[in-house]
């Protein structure tokens, strides 16, 4: 080794070990998204699996509770299916009083059955409502104004305020 004397310049390489801050190694930017992208995927991934098993229980309700209403309707309408069958033992023995009793009996039964259930007729006395009549055909008459029923083709339905079918009328011109 020389001992040359040193210039202000040159550092000692002790000083210059003293000077620098131990480095700790930065994280690789790559390395942190990639980790950052598998947190966010694993996390979407059980979210999915839980959507999926939402959807399929809500499926499942569904599906129970429409076989529920219809097993308590088809319930409900199985005195009408006995009262039908007494009336077709009725008509086997050509007994017409008793027949025609018997088809007033069950259609009585099955309409108290769906009145029940919330079926109601809709109203035909009066002013044409294209929301709940349909107009099949329409003929002048001087005894009624313009818009006026004047014929019930065939009854409309509602339940609650849903028409199931409109009541089919013939109305004036």
């Amino acid at each position: 080794m020389t001992d040359e004397p040193r210039t202000e310049e040159e550092p000692r390489l002790d000083e210059l070990a003293e000077e620098a801050p131990a480095e700790t190694p930065e994280p690789d930017p790559l390395v942190e998204l990639t980790r950052e992208r598998d947190e966010y995927l694993d996390s979407l991934q059980r979210l999915k699996a839980e959507f999926d098993n939402y959807r399929k229980r809500a499926a499942r309700e569904q599906s129970e509770f429409a076989a529920r209403a219809s097993e308590g309707l088809v319930k409900e309408l199985l005195p009408v299916l006995d009262d039908l069958e007494r009336a077709l033992e009725a008509a086997e023995d050509h007994e017409e009083a008793k027949l025609e009793e018997g088809v007033r009996l069950v259609h009585r039964a099955l309409a108290d059955t769906l009145q029940r259930e919330g079926l109601a007729e809709i109203e035909t006395n009066g002013k044409f409502d294209p929301h709940v009549h349909e107009a099949l055909l329409s003929q002048p008459d001087d005894d009624f104004e313009t818009g006026h029923i004047l014929q019930v083709i065939q009854k409309g339905y509602r339940i609650g305020e849903k028409v199931l079918r409109p009541a089919r009328v013939i109305v004036a011109e």
